[in-house]
């Protein structure tokens, strides 16, 4: 069985507060690219974990990454052996491990079912988990682990990511949030709440890591109707009316900097 990984975004982040627990409340809300990670699976006498790609040298040991995590997890009648091809950068804002562990989430429900509690068992690998497992549009509460469905007119849109090739951490980058509560998610449907919502951590982020604003200023340059961080970053994405103006601006960024990592696809 085959399954991609597919690339989260945030199209608006907003932090509320920070919790007793250490993790914060936000208000998300979430899209997949119809590209990222690739996850090729086998049924086998014990789980396996291979990683390969452009990526795979960042991953920790792959024994103890989010994929094996995910199997882990899951109870089943059989192994798996799974080849994970890591397209997405690491530490970039886009879910990667947790999109993993989504397709892999994906891949045991194709070779014989979920258990009833599956969210709750994706919960606990991660808040982005769960969304990555139905890797759809929709918003997240909480942690990020409350779905919420939405009116989705952006099946299609096209999208570009760019990431500078700099890690960055989520942790000190919330840690570096100020603690503002600038308000709850616009309501509506998912294009409105794109244009009039923020992302909170892009401010804390760029502080960490300067390279961000270059990012942004090069997509604002492309005229896309909306450009903005993902996540708790490095990457950011911006959104265009059509294939071919995102093309452009891919070539035109490639062109300005080609030692950035960039994805051009689709919202799913």
């Amino acid at each position: 069985m085959k399954e991609t990984a597919y690339a989260k975004i945030n199209l608006a982040l907003h932090v509320r507060s920070r919790r007793e627990d250490g993790y914060h409340e936000l208000e998300t809300l979430f899209a997949f690219v119809d590209a990222g990670d690739v996850l090729n699976a086998a049924p086998a006498d014990a789980d396996s974990v291979t990683t390969l790609g452009e990526f795979a040298g960042g991953l920790d040991n792959p024994f103890d990454n989010l994929v094996a995590k995910a199997l882990a997890a899951l109870p089943r009648s059989h192994g798996l052996a799974i080849t994970l091809e890591k397209n997405l950068p690491v530490a970039a804002g886009l879910g990667g491990g947790s999109a993993d562990a989504g397709a892999v989430f994906r891949i045991v429900e194709g070779f014989q079912g979920l258990p009833d509690d599956w969210q709750a068992r994706a919960a606990k690998l991660g808040a982005d988990v769960p969304a990555c497992v139905l890797s759809q549009t929709h918003i997240g509460r909480g942690t990020g682990t409350e779905q919420e469905e939405v009116e989705d007119d952006l099946v299609g849109t096209p999208v570009l990511l760019v990431n500078p090739r700099v890690p960055l951490s989520t942790g000190p980058v919330f840690k570096a949030w100020d603690g503002e509560d600038r308000g709850a998610l616009p309501e509506g449907p998912a294009r409105h709440i794109s244009f009039e919502g923020r992302n909170d951590l892009e401010a804390p982020a760029i502080a960490l890591c300067p390279v961000i604003r270059e990012v942004l200023d090069a997509l604002r340059d492309t005229d896309p109707w909306l450009a903005r961080m993902s996540g708790s970053g490095a990457t950011c994405f911006a959104l265009y009316d059509s294939a071919s103006e995102r093309d452009a601006a891919a070539a035109q960024i490639a062109k300005t900097h080609p030692d950035w990592w960039q994805l051009a696809g689709s919202l799913r």
